[in-house]
């Protein structure tokens, strides 16, 4: 988890797992999963040196051999990019669904819906959303306001590579999971 992610599970009065959502204990650690991270081994993907899982994450940061081998895998799952821009949605702006008034980045759209409209209880569609691959540009969300509160606090773009082929990166998973050990 990245750190503003273990942050939203630990600010509740209960905290929570990020994984099971379990109730978090404060001041307590996982002893028995810091061992286990200590006492197991595991090979490099990149260069086949044994190391202990705790060991893993900054051997990777300086391995040549293995940031090739996250390469080969990016590089296998992007799409030629596509000339036509005309055909690309904004997603860098929106309009807000409410009273339409325009260009706010995704940040600017949540605070403006906080502000002015917190209290509509519309039925509108999410203009994030709905500019993104998966998104439904006819889909009404019930509670808008508790939806832009839970699913963007982050902006996609972060985290989503918007040229890579989905079925092409299930594909090259699978195929390096069963090679990988």
């Amino acid at each position: 988890f990245c750190t503003p992610c273990l942050q939203e599970c630990l600010k509740p009065k209960k905290p929570v797992c990020g994984v099971c959502r379990s109730t978090l204990s404060s001041g307590s650690r996982a002893l028995d999963l810091e061992r286990q991270i200590e006492t197991t081994e595991t090979t490099c993907n990149g260069c086949n040196k044994k190391m202990y899982l705790s060991k893993m994450r900054s051997h990777a940061a300086s391995c040549s051999k293995y940031q090739n081998y996250i390469m080969e895998g990016v590089k296998a799952v992007t799409k030629e990019p596509l000339h036509n821009t005309r055909n690309f949605p904004n997603r860098f702006t929106f309009p807000c669904p409410y009273c339409s008034e325009r260009n706010f980045d995704q940040e600017g759209l949540v605070e403006h819906c906080k502000a002015l409209h917190s209290m509509d209880a519309k039925q509108v569609v999410c203009p994030i959303c709905a500019s993104m691959p998966w998104g439904d540009p006819n889909y009404r969300s019930a509670n808008f306001m508790e939806h832009l509160q839970r699913r963007h606090r982050f902006s996609y773009d972060t985290f989503v590579d918007y040229d890579a082929d989905e079925d092409d990166m299930m594909a090259q998973v699978l195929m390096r999971s069963l090679r990988d050990k």
